[in-house]
């Protein structure tokens, strides 16, 4: 079904007033959750909605939690997001590298203590509107093997990289998995197997079924061990600038909270900026497509029409979903 845009986040902020939220965090989220769907995020829009609001009601999510600088130096600041909603916390963390970047060219803010951010594309566009050169990444609880392992150790730990571009900002939201954890669960609820291999059934073959795969927890990595490798590396990076917790800790706390987060933004210098990036852009898709009457997308561009159509036609939502979030 599609229902306008401005109804889903109504619905949202419904929900969430009655937990407690003040106007003004009932606002910012039901925003975050209905624009993530709006532009066919499903998997952390109304889908990942029921389980936001199960968080906040077993106590992991703390409602009233403000962000707390701990320290820093120049362009480079840590700060404690006391287990408040992490979109919240993530939109905050974005604005102030921001801020520090239009002050030092560069700003890097590390956050601790922090919850599922849902869609890390968000801050990336964030950053583009702001004129911005984004980049974020988040560990997770642990969710994948490393290379050449069975048990899952590593965090499927997200990497977003934001260019403003006039014809359309240019976002990379990327899991390190083939297929985040969410898309193979919506892959299962529809009943339709992946268009490409996502990981490993119980045998050890690679498989395009998500119930398999999620049955063995053997995602695939993109790149398989380069994948592998930044995963570990992005845990690393955002555990020691943040000096929060890492993936271990994270899974050996229980349910997936209290995570690490970094959120950089670069001020661009130059005037041939948006020359080059449409350059960069047109040449890229001058490749014959694979397929007669397909295109070449950057990232980002599949978002934007997906967001007009939405606007447009109303927001597709999984109907027993949206029944689910009308009972809470």
């Amino acid at each position: 079904m599609h229902i306008p845009f401005d109804i889903l986040k109504a619905e949202f902020k419904r929900v969430l007033l009655s937990l407690h939220f003040s106007e003004d965090k009932a606002e910012q989220c039901a925003q975050i959750f209905a624009e993530n769907s709006r532009d066919g995020v499903y998997t952390h829009g109304l889908n990942r909605f029921p389980t936001f609001i199960q968080y906040v009601k077993d106590g992991f999510i703390a409602v009233d939690a403000e962000p707390a600088k701990e320290g820093g130096f120049g362009s480079l600041e840590q700060w404690d997001g006391h287990y408040g909603p992490g979109m919240l916390n993530a939109s905050f963390c974005m604005n102030r590298a921001i801020e520090l970047a239009e002050e030092n060219g560069i700003g890097c803010v590390a956050i601790k203590n922090t919850n599922h951010w849902m869609r890390g594309g968000t801050y990336g566009w964030q950053a583009a509107e702001a004129g911005m050169i984004g980049i974020c990444f988040t560990n997770t609880i642990a969710n994948m093997p490393p290379w050449g392992g069975i048990d899952p150790v590593l965090g499927n730990n997200p990497l977003i990289i934001a260019v403003p571009h006039d014809g359309g900002h240019v976002v990379l939201d990327m899991a390190i998995s083939q297929y985040s954890i969410g898309k193979l669960n919506l892959y299962k609820s529809q009943n339709e197997p992946l268009p490409l291999p996502g990981g490993y059934d119980q045998e050890g073959n690679l498989s395009t079924d998500p119930s398999a795969i999620l049955e063995s927890l053997r995602v695939l990595p993109i790149g398989f061990w380069k994948g592998s490798g930044l995963s570990l590396v992005l845990d690393l990076l955002v555990t020691v600038l943040s000096q929060g917790r890492s993936t271990a800790a994270i899974t050996k706390g229980g349910p997936e909270s209290g995570l690490s987060q970094v959120f950089i933004a670069i001020k661009p210098i130059g005037i041939k900026n948006q020359g080059l990036i449409e350059e960069i852009i047109s040449y890229t898709k001058t490749s014959r497509p694979e397929k007669e009457g397909d295109e070449i997308f950057y990232p980002g561009e599949k978002t934007l029409r997906t967001r007009e159509k939405s606007l447009r036609e109303g927001v597709w939502l999984d109907d027993g979903i949206w029944e689910k979030v009308k009972g809470l």
